[in-house]
């Protein structure tokens, strides 16, 4: 089980960025959170399996068709706080 701390650097909040992560992840049965953070980044952290971690990663690396991800930051976590689910959190 991977354990991931992300953040994103781009045009990534008021374009529905946070909607389409929790999308992702509920496809791919990640759990975890994603966040607007005050400097204009967007936090996520995610628990999954490798493989599944990976095609997340990539996916919300790509963004979609509204936003524009210049840079990730990614590093391992130890602890992922869910409720057995991936939400958006304020």
């Amino acid at each position: 089980m991977l354990k991931k701390h992300m953040i994103l650097h781009g045009k990534v909040q008021g374009v529905g960025f946070r909607q389409f992560t929790q999308t992702e992840a509920e496809k791919l049965g990640i759990k975890g959170w994603v966040k607007n953070k005050s400097d204009g980044t967007v936090e996520v952290k995610a628990e999954g399996e490798e493989k599944t971690m990976n095609t997340f990663i990539e996916n919300v690396r790509q963004g979609h068709r509204f936003s524009s991800v210049e840079n990730v930051d990614i590093s391992d976590t130890d602890t992922v706080e869910h409720n057995g689910s991936f939400s958006v959190t304020f």
